[in-house]
């Protein structure tokens, strides 16, 4: 079990434990259609009702439970507004013929794409594992089309490996060790 982790402050953003009330922001995310058109068969069915959004969020929370660590809501620090998830999921795969590995991901409404949210986000969760959590290595990986994913995971410091299908979606893989751990 990884140790508790305290919320996330970035210069723009609160990353925080998904709550309850966090549902119809989660299904405003997960219902709309432009969030899903990376998605295919690696991000799960699009939801189509509040309820929907709640089991998603207690399924999450489960997450939480059993191995410390799962999604978390991104809000915009000044506003506390729902901007969509970002986070560290412990993976027991396979995928890519990967077992047990911390998949980082993210998601947002589209309002809030195109201006660095994605970036800020997935590089506070890359310090938070390798820093606080001291992982040995992050993974990731997107849908072939996703160009701004791609841009993200490698501007990050994650590096492109192979390419591979997943549930029928072409996607490319990326990694990165812990260099505190060399």
């Amino acid at each position: 079990m990884l140790p508790a982790l305290l919320p996330i402050e970035t210069a723009r953003l609160l990353l925080r434990p998904l709550l309850a009330g966090d549902a119809p922001g989660m299904l405003a995310l997960d219902s709309d259609p432009t969030v899903h058109r990376y998605l295919g068969g690696i991000g799960g069915a699009a939801a189509t009702s509040l309820a929907d959004s709640e089991a998603t969020i207690r399924y999450i929370q489960a997450q939480y439970a059993a191995s410390g660590i799962g999604r978390w809501a991104v809000l915009l620090r000044t506003t506390g507004e729902f901007m969509g998830w970002a986070g560290l999921k412990l993976v027991a795969g396979p995928v890519n013929s990967q077992r047990d590995f911390y998949d980082l991901g993210y998601r947002f409404l589209p309002c809030y794409w195109g201006q660095g949210y994605g970036y800020e986000a997935a590089q506070a969760w890359l310090h938070c594992g390798f820093d606080t959590l001291v992982l040995p290595r992050i993974c990731a990986y997107a849908d072939m089309r996703n160009a701004g994913s791609h841009r993200i995971l490698a501007r990050i410091g994650l590096r492109p490996g192979n390419l591979f299908e997943e549930n029928g979606t072409a996607c490319a893989w990326y990694e990165a060790p812990n260099p505190r751990l060399s």
